[in-house]
């Protein structure tokens, strides 16, 4: 191979990483916090604190399968499975994503 085609070889190779790096640097998703239960509990949640939603979670690792409920200030995410749920979830409103 001669020199300039070595040359030509070269900066082609160039010019394509430079615009494949550019490409999918632009190309990426944000990067988004992950905020959901990673651990359920089955334990009630005393009738004194006041819901104001739910929520269900599918699970999507590393989220795990819940109901969140909301108060004014905390979330508190249930085993969908425990026998309370559909008491506690009585006249809430279910929340959207």
């Amino acid at each position: 191979m001669t020199w300039t085609a070595r040359f030509i070889t070269v900066t082609v190779l160039i010019l394509i990483g430079c615009c494949t790096g550019a490409l999918g640097n632009y190309r990426r998703p944000t990067r988004v916090g992950v905020t959901c239960c990673k651990e359920v509990s089955k334990g009630r949640i005393p009738l004194d604190v006041k819901l104001i939603g739910y929520r269900h979670q599918n699970a999507l690792s590393p989220c795990v399968d819940a109901v969140i409920f909301y108060t004014e200030k905390d979330k508190y995410c249930a085993d969908p499975t425990a026998r309370w749920i559909p008491i506690r979830k009585k006249g809430l409103k279910e929340i959207e994503n």
